[in-house]
């Protein structure tokens, strides 16, 4: 998440960082993500909050299952989450942030 950061406040960007943990995380808005989204790219499996989860609730990916999950425990997604011009990107990488302030 620190690249991110770094890498949005080098190009001179304003944006708003918001943290799940603190700052609370709405329904509606990851309704909107799974719109997007497949629900398996938003969830980080290599997490430990991910591995201790039981076998039963890693086995169900679906829509609605994603959700519930990510709702009580934000530590799930797969951070950081980019949300620009109404689109949803999840995870890091520069060239991909390049390309999308680009277009």
């Amino acid at each position: 998440m620190r690249k991110a950061r770094r890498f949005l406040d080098q190009q001179g960007l304003d944006y708003r960082f918001h943290d799940f943990r603190a700052d609370g995380l709405e329904p509606s808005r990851v309704d909107d993500w799974l719109r997007q989204l497949d629900p398996v790219a938003l969830i980080n499996r290599r997490s430990t909050s991910w591995r201790q989860l039981p076998e039963a609730q890693r086995a169900d990916l679906g829509p609605d299952a994603v959700k519930a999950l990510v709702l009580d425990n934000p530590t799930l997604i797969k951070r950081p989450v980019l949300e620009i011009d109404g689109r949803i990107e999840v995870g890091f990488s520069p060239e991909r942030y390049q390309e999308l302030l680009a277009s």
